[in-house]
């Protein structure tokens, strides 16, 4: 992903609850709620602390019982 647009993931359902993602200027990744459009608050991760995040997600670090 090397676009500073905002893309809407993957996995985000089609009932609004939808993720958005960017790679900032800065090279940051720029994370943002879908259903708060503008009003989102942005959360920002190095490209490392994105690339762990992304390696936990596919182990099912984060999934719930």
């Amino acid at each position: 992903m090397l676009s500073h647009e905002w893309r809407k993931a993957t996995k985000s359902d089609t009932q609004g609850a939808c993720v958005y993602v960017r790679i900032a200027e800065d090279g940051f990744v720029e994370v943002r709620d879908g259903k708060l459009s503008d009003a989102s608050p942005i959360l920002r991760f190095t490209p490392q602390e994105w690339a762990c995040h992304l390696d936990g997600t596919r182990k099912g670090e984060f999934d719930l019982p």
